[in-house]
């Protein structure tokens, strides 16, 4: 049996695999890619940011907000073009990384004072006792609920 032949009629110009994309479609695969590597660097400049020091807070949020824009942005054009897995994947568990932060974000926002004076305390702080106390000092400040 022979084995079907193409629209263009020769059968040995059939090609493996799947169709070479148009111009069009690989700008909209170079577009939706940049905005995930952007999204990507928000992501984690956000939570290095929060890392370094509480008075870089407001920084920590601006890049939190913009990450949560840019993966919208993203998961918008996915529902769109549908174009790769690795990119939803990466977009929902950086989605999920950016509302675990606005919660630190929040948090340390409401006890901005005594955050402040753990980090300064915690710096200067050479042994495990010292750090230990400044531990101790910041579960004393904040508020108790009961």
């Amino acid at each position: 049996m022979n084995p079907p032949n193409d629209p263009a009629g020769s059968p040995g110009s059939r090609q493996q695999g799947p169709h070479p994309l148009s111009d069009a479609a690989k700008a909209s695969e170079a577009k939706t890619h940049l905005l995930f590597r952007s999204f990507i660097v928000a992501v984690l400049g956000s939570f290095f940011v929060y890392q370094l020091d509480i008075n870089y807070l407001w920084l920590s949020a601006l890049l939190t907000a913009a990450g949560t824009v840019l993966g919208i942005m993203v998961l918008v054009r996915y529902a769109r073009y549908k174009e790769s897995k690795f990119v939803l994947f990466g977009t929902i568990s950086g989605l999920v990384v950016l509302a675990v932060q606005v919660l630190l974000l929040v948090s340390s926002a409401l006890f901005f004072n005594q955050v402040r004076e753990y980090q300064q305390c915690s710096r200067q702080a050479l042994t495990q006792q010292a750090a230990s106390k400044c531990q101790t000092q910041l579960e004393n400040s904040l508020p108790r609920f009961r």
